[in-house]
C-alpha cells in the first residue's frame, strides 16, 4: 500500500510542477475498491489530459500500469509488477542492456560445461 502512496503522490507532484499541464484537467474516470480482508486491491483513474493509471494486488505485490503525455507531446505507457523482487517497470521507451557479447556467451556455456575440478592439498 506505501508503494502505491508513494507512485501517487510522485504522479501528483509532476502534475503540479509541470509548466505544460493541463491545469483544467478533469478527471473522467475513478475506481477505488476498497482492500478486503485478505489484502486485495484495485484501483484505477483517467483524466482528461492523458493520464491514466491502475493497479491491483494483495499483501504479496502488485501489478499495474499508467500512462501520461511529455510535454512534446509524446504518450508513454508503463506497465510494472512490484513484489519481492521490487519494482519491475516495462516500456518500449525505458533503456535495456546491451546484448551480451559472443565470446563471452561461449565462455560461459564453456564454464558451464566444463565446471572446475576442486583440488585437495595433502599436508
Amino acid at each position: 500500500m506505501f508503494k502505491i502512496l508513494i507512485v501517487i503522490t510522485i504522479l501528483v507532484a509532476g502534475a503540479i510542477y509541470a509548466d505544460n499541464i493541463d491545469k483544467d484537467a478533469e478527471i473522467l474516470s475513478y475506481k477505488n475498491d476498497e482492500a478486503d480482508a485478505d489484502g486485495n486491491f484495485n484501483y484505477a483513474f483517467e483524466t482528461s489530459n492523458g493520464i491514466q493509471q491502475q493497479e491491483a494486488g494483495n499483501i504479496q505485490g502488485a501489478a499495474g500500469s499508467y500512462a501520461f503525455v511529455s510535454p512534446e507531446g509524446e504518450k508513454f505507457f508503463i506497465s510494472y509488477t512490484a513484489d519481492e523482487n521490487g519494482f519491475q517497470p516495462s516500456g518500449d521507451h525505458l533503456p535495456t542492456p546491451p546484448p551480451i557479447p559472443e565470446a563471452i556467451l561461449r565462455s560461459l556455456e564453456y564454464i558451464a560445461a566444463h565446471p572446475p575440478q576442486q583440488i585437495i592439498q595433502k599436508k
